[in-house]
């Protein structure tokens, strides 16, 4: 742990080896615009106390919707509003070095970044590392998602990350990371990464077409813009949760503020001062709207985007045509709190997101005043690493003179986060893994023996269960569809020339079946057809999909492509279904309540099950697995010699609407397969069975456990009816 808990103590050093504070004010560098900066200059004009306070607005409604306070449900903005002061000041700094010079020193601009942005980089992270190491409340699955989003974060990749984990069905339920806010600094890095060469080649191109250099940059910046607002809005219609990461559709709001960097500061300041009081305001307004009025239902970014990020663009140019004394909003932004809250925004930003995390490991989910609480005592650190790191970092004259040796200091940031992540995947402790041969798995429970109380080893290692290596094979093969998609290859397993079909239809949990089915058909010479679309029901209901931010359209197509498959093209000999009971369907645009979404389910699901049963097959439905109140791979990680801890009561596992049980009954020719024998005692639901890990992802069960259930839904299957017509070859 030596790297982690010197890593400030290395930062100093290293801060005293390179020289000098410049004076605060002065011109040791331009400003942009992240949360990184403590003091903001535009691009000619100087200091801007105005664009300084706007920071605070936005780390302030960032920090309110972290709380989770009611009146704040889009202080995601906050975000937004960032993008665009960066992109103006970033481009103004640029600007400003390409007129007077014709080119840009990239060196020197780079080395400006990393003096500015990765020592407190590195030492938030690791402070991090150094209370998730240590601390027993992590256990070792959330320690190596901690790790990897360690070294994401020191490498600035944290938002495609996120953004695959937002695309990946079955890893949406992992727990916050307490450095997942790092996306945000990811985003402004790339930009940083490929903006001063978008410059310079419409320099160049200017130089040689004969342009003028502001409009051959207009150009340029006006076609990124258009581009990413045209791809944000498109794939935020298709996959909110991945878009809202990316820099392909937030790379528009830093260009924005680009295009009014180019906007000469004379004309802006000679607008009336009616007209500045009338942006301001407008602005403030904007982004006051879509902080109080948004929420996570709304899609985001998108055309919704176009609310904070014009209204902050507003805000800018209102500061050219205003004074400090007068009634406009600008005023407001230049108060002395404001401004200081503005100066410090980057630190906040760094510090307020680990407390909330380890507060609510620690507490469970907190209250709008315990988060406000947590948020408070954040600003502690906040100042104290703005006053001892970020500041004297910001100023040294060595670093701004001597660029090689900025740039020097920002490598060695970056391989010292990277360490940090790697060194606590090194310490997270391992978890002995069972060879799959030597477990009883189900049979441990069949065989009437008591609750498993500690374990050697276990298969899956609970650290491994999420990876794709351990779900059903359905989902390698790209057989199991993710909510976006509704092309489904031909999927399928077992003997392709068998008469005998029988076909896997349903949502994840009737996917969780698939390891035992498989078995089955090669034991039996069974052609074993899957039909599975994650967290969409076979009942023919209308759902909100909450990773999408939209009503769940592909599900209904997928859904009436699938029956129409099933009953048309298969000739099924048996079909076996099973569904998630707790979806609330959608009438008239609103979720329906819990009572009327479960009998909205039933009546579904006996219509879709009722087209089932005319293909002459008999239906075989699985009821609902038990569901655990806990992560069950972390909780047994931890708790190898206490497996008990980790079970879960048996009325508690069963508290959920009896869809499948109800609908068996209601619809003639269909059986019910109930697996609570197999997942529960008479009182309590284990978390491992016979040395196998039971659960994953929430109430999905391990394909392991259920490759040792094989024999059990072997025996409860209905025999699959003769085939009235050969299946094509």
């Amino acid at each position: 742990m030596s790297i982690i808990s010197g890593a400030a103590t290395y930062l100093r050093t290293v801060r005293s080896a390179f020289g000098r504070i410049v004076v605060p004010g002065r011109s040791a560098d331009t400003s942009d615009g992240s949360p990184a900066e403590g003091h903001l200059e535009s691009p000619k004009e100087g200091f801007r106390p105005d664009v300084e306070g706007l920071r605070a607005v936005a780390v302030g409604a960032v920090l309110l919707y972290h709380a989770g306070v009611p009146f704040a449900p889009g202080g995601y903005v906050g975000v937004d509003v960032f993008f665009v002061i960066s992109g103006y000041l970033i481009t103004g700094l640029l600007l400003k070095e390409l007129e007077k010079t014709g080119t840009i020193v990239l060196a020197r601009f780079y080395s400006r970044r990393a003096k500015r942005l990765l020592p407190m980089t590195v030492v938030v992270l690791g402070a991090v590392v150094l209370v998730v190491g240590m601390w027993p409340r992590f256990d070792p699955v959330r320690m190596d998602e901690v790790s990897l989003g360690v070294v994401a974060s020191g490498l600035y990749v944290m938002n495609w990350l996120l953004a695959a984990r937002a695309t990946d069905y079955f890893a949406a339920g992992l727990q916050a990371s307490p450095i997942q806010h790092f996306w945000t600094l990811a985003v402004e890095e790339q930009f940083y990464l490929l903006w001063p060469a978008l410059l310079l080649a419409a320099a160049w191109w200017s130089r040689r077409a004969g342009w003028s250099l502001r409009p051959a940059l207009a150009a340029a910046f006006a076609a990124v813009t258009i581009a990413s607002l045209t791809y944000s809005v498109y794939s935020t219609q298709l996959q909110a949760g991945a878009a809202y990461f990316s820099t392909l559709t937030r790379g528009w709001e830093l260009a924005l503020g680009g295009l009014l960097a180019l906007v000469p500061n004379s004309r802006l300041g000679r607008q009336p001062g009616w007209v500045a009081f009338a942006l301001g305001w407008a602005g403030l307004g904007a982004i006051a709207f879509a902080t109080f009025r948004f929420n996570d239902g709304t899609l985001f970014p998108g055309y919704a985007a176009l609310v904070p990020t014009l209204g902050t663009a507003a805000i800018i140019a209102a500061g050219f045509g205003s004074t400090t004394t007068s009634a406009g909003a600008v005023s407001l932004l230049t108060l002395g709190p404001v401004r200081h809250v503005g100066r410090i925004s980057y630190s906040w930003y760094l510090w307020h997101w680990p407390p909330l995390v380890f507060a609510a490991t620690l507490w469970g989910k907190l209250s709008p005043l315990e988060g406000t609480a947590v948020l408070a005592i954040s600003y502690v650190p906040a100042v104290v690493t703005n006053l001892l790191i970020e500041k004297p970092f910001l100023y040294s004259k060595t670093l701004t003179r001597y660029p090689r040796k900025a740039l020097a200091l920002g490598a060695a940031c970056t391989i010292s986060s990277v360490a940090l992540g790697l060194g606590l995947f090194v310490l997270t402790p391992t978890v002995p893994e069972a060879p799959e041969s030597q477990v009883a798995g189900a049979a441990a429970l069949q065989n009437g023996h008591s609750l498993q109380k500690s374990a050697k080893a276990v298969n899956p290692d609970p650290r491994e269960a999420e990876t794709k290596e351990n779900r059903p094979q359905m989902y390698a093969d790209g057989c199991h569809l993710n909510p976006p998609e509704t092309e489904v290859p031909e999927c399928i397993y077992g003997n392709p020339s068998s008469k005998t079909t029988v076909v896997l239809f349903g949502d994840s949990h009737a996917m969780q079946w698939f390891p035992a089915l498989n078995e089955l058909a090669k034991e039996h010479n069974w052609r074993l057809v899957g039909l599975t679309k994650a967290a969409c029901p076979p009942a023919e209901v209308h759902i909100y999909n909450a990773s999408l931010r939209r009503a769940h359209y592909e599900c209904d197509e997928w859904r009436k492509r699938m029956l129409a498959r099933i009953v048309q093209e298969e000739n099924p000999s048996l079909i076996v279904t099973s569904s998630l009971p707790t979806y609330r369907p959608k009438e008239d645009g609103k979720r329906l309540p819990q009572d009327a979404s479960e009998e909205a389910m039933v009546e579904g699901y006996a219509a879709t099950l009722k087209k089932l049963r005319d293909t002459g097959a008999p239906v075989s439905l699985i009821e609902d697995v038990p569901h655990p109140n806990k992560n069950i791979p972390e909780c047994v990680s931890r708790s190898l010699q206490h497996l008990e801890r980790c079970s879960t009561p048996r009325s508690k596992a069963l508290d959920y609407p009896k869809v499948n049980t109800r609908v068996a009954e209601a619809v003639e020719g269909v059986s019910l397969i109930d697996p609570t024998p197999v997942a529960c005692t008479e009182k309590k639901c284990p978390a491992v069975i016979g040395d196998v890990l039971v659960y994953r992802n929430g109430a999905h069960l391990t394909a392991t456990y259920v490759r040792t259930l094989t024999p059990w839904l072997g025996e409860r299957l209905p025999e699959p009816a003769r085939s009235a017509r050969p299946v094509d070859e």
